[in-house]
């Protein structure tokens, strides 16, 4: 005979008084600044970025008419979250096309495995890839969406010094 059929008390009667813990304010896996883009075409776009990035995809909400309301994907140790455009439903202006005034940028062991992928999968060339003068190995390609992707390696560990001499040299001003 269970303990609730002798008159007794279930935990929950117990412990129900009891202060839950509080919430971390930042979910787990997620850092303090996580980016959320909309797009058209988000099932395609996550597709994609499964082709070129190696993305996860953790979770996705349909809305309606087909499209993604929210998808939660993690690129490396990186959560993404992605939805449909929905401007005209709730009456926003449209989306801004052409030049984003945004990157977003991936920190990769490899960069040149990295950017073969990333071509592969549809990418573009918007600034090639080579070693730069703040040490790090990179490049930005723009996605069949229109976003702007930097891929880079940490090559050097350079001074603030060591970058801007580089960085004189580079632009023609000759060591500072």
């Amino acid at each position: 005979m269970s303990l609730l059929a002798r008159g007794g008390r279930h935990s929950s009667d117990i412990l129900g008084d009891m202060p839950k813990p509080a919430a971390s304010p930042v979910p787990p896996g997620f850092h303090t600044v996580t980016p959320h883009l909309n797009v058209k075409g988000a099932a395609q776009f996550i597709e994609f970025l499964k082709a070129a990035f190696g993305a996860v995809e953790l979770n996705r909400a349909p809305g309606p008419g087909g499209k993604i309301m929210h998808a939660q994907l993690q690129i490396g140790d990186s959560m993404l979250m992605v939805a449909d455009d929905f401007g005209a439903e709730f009456g926003l202006p449209p989306m801004a096309e052409g030049r984003l005034p945004l990157v977003m940028h991936l920190y990769v062991p490899d960069a040149d495995a990295a950017w073969a992928r990333a071509l592969g999968a549809g990418c573009e060339v918007a600034y090639p890839i080579a070693d730069q003068f703040w040490g790090d190995r990179y490049g930005q390609v723009k996605d069949p969406f229109g976003i702007v992707w930097g891929i880079g390696s940490k090559k050097e560990e350079l001074t603030p010094d060591e970058a801007a001499e580089r960085q004189s040299k580079m632009f023609g001003g000759g060591p500072s």
